[in-house]
C-alpha cells in the first residue's frame, strides 16, 4: 500500500507529561517527537514504565499532555475544548484495550456491543444494526451476533473489540497490547486482522506490544526508552501492513533517533563499553559523528 499524501497524520512534537503523586513528579514522557503518516501502520515497543501507554492514552484523548504539542489529522489536541475532545473520541479515533473485559459491555451481545457507540452518532437504527453486522463479518464474527462476552473466546473477544473500535469509521486505531493476553496462534490471527483492516479501510493503525518479533510484521517500529523514542526499525518497503507471520526474508534497517532539538538517544551498552559517564568529546571525522570518552 502507497499513500500520496506527504504530511503526518500523527505528530508529536517535544511532547511532555508528568504526574505528580503525592508530593512527588513522575516524568512519564520527557521531550517525545513523533512522526506517522496516513495509512502507516506502526508499532511501539519498550520495557514497562518507558511511557508507552501514557503516549496511547493522549493520542487518544483520554490523558492531556504537559507540554509540547501533538496533532492528529489536523487536530490540534492541546487546543482542544471538552466538546472537541469528545467529538475526537467519537469521530476520528478508535481504542482497543489489552483487557477484553474493558472493550464490552458484559450484559450486550456482539452485535449491540458494536451498535452502541453508534449511537452517539445521527445514523439511523436500522442503519447501525446494518454496519454492526458487517463489521462482525469481516473480523470472522458473523456467526456469533447474537453471543455475549462470556460465549466467546478471548481471541473473539478481541474481534469484537475490534469491530467496536471500527464503529464511527475512525482514521486512526489505536491498540494497547492488544495480544498480551492471548496465545500465539490467536494474536497471529488478531494482527492478521489488523493487517485486513489497513488494506480494507486504509486506517492508520499504532500498536503498543511486548511482541519480540514484531520488526519482522510490520513495516516500522519505534521503540520508546525514558519517555522518549530511541530507536527505529524499519523495513526497505514501506507501508508494508501489518502481519500475523514473521516476514524474515526482508532485510531490516535500524536507525537511532535524532528528535528535533538535535537529541540523541546511545544505548547504555555502548557508553558502557567506551566507559563514557556524564561527559563525552564529539567530533566530526571523515563525515561522521565520533563519540569518544572524557579522558582520550
Amino acid at each position: 500500500m502507497t499513500s500520496t499524501q506527504t504530511s503526518p497524520y500523527v505528530l508529536c512534537e517535544d511532547l511532555f507529561k508528568i504526574y505528580k503523586i503525592a508530593d512527588l513528579e513522575v516524568v512519564a514522557l520527557r521531550g517525545l517527537d513523533l512522526s506517522v503518516m496516513p495509512g502507516e501502520v506502526v508499532a511501539i515497543v519498550g520495557a514497562s514504565g518507558s511511557g508507552k501507554s501514557t503516549l496511547l492514552n493522549i493520542l487518544a484523548g483520554y490523558d492531556a499532555p504537559s507540554a509540547g504539542g501533538v496533532s492528529v489529522g489536523g487536530n490540534d489536541l492541546l487546543r482542544m475544548n471538552m466538546g472537541d475532545i469528545e467529538e475526537y473520541r467519537r469521530d476520528v479515533v478508535g481504542f482497543v484495550w489489552q483487557q477484553t473485559s474493558r472493550n464490552m459491555f458484559p450484559y450486550l451481545s456482539a452485535v449491540e456491543n458494536v451498535a452502541l457507540p453508534m449511537m452517539l452518532t445521527e445514523m439511523p437504527g436500522r442503519e447501525r444494526k446494518e454496519r454492526a453486522e458487517h463489521l462482525l463479518d469481516l473480523v470472522g464474527l458473523g456467526h456469533r451476533l447474537g453471543h455475549t462476552p462470556e460465549r466467546l473466546s478471548g481471541g473473539e473477544q478481541q474481534r469484537v473489540a475490534i469491530a467496536v473500535a471500527l464503529a464511527n469509521h475512525p482514521p486512526l486505531l489505536l491498540a494497547d497490547e492488544p495480544t498480551g493476553e492471548l496465545d500465539n496462534a490467536t494474536a497471529a490471527e488478531i494482527l492478521d486482522l489488523f493487517g485486513v483492516v489497513n488494506q480494507e479501510f486504509d486506517t492508520t493503525i499504532l500498536i503498543v506490544t511486548h511482541d519480540p518479533d514484531i520488526a519482522h510484521k510490520v513495516g516500522r517500529v519505534v521503540m520508546i526508552r525514558d519517555g522518549k523514542m530511541s530507536t527505529e526499525i524499519r523495513r526497505r518497503v514501506t507501508f508494508q501492513r501489518v502481519s500475523g507471520s514473521a516476514n524474515t526474508d526482508q532485510p531490516l534497517e535500524e536507525f537511532i533517533l535524532v528528535d528535533a532539538s538535535g537529541r540523541v538517544q546511545i544505548p547504555r551498552e555502548y557508553l558502557e563499553d567506551l566507559r563514557i559517564r556524564d561527559r563525552a568529546r564529539v567530533e566530526v571525522e571523515n563525515d561522521a559523528v565520533t563519540l569518544r570518552p572524557e579522558e582520550l
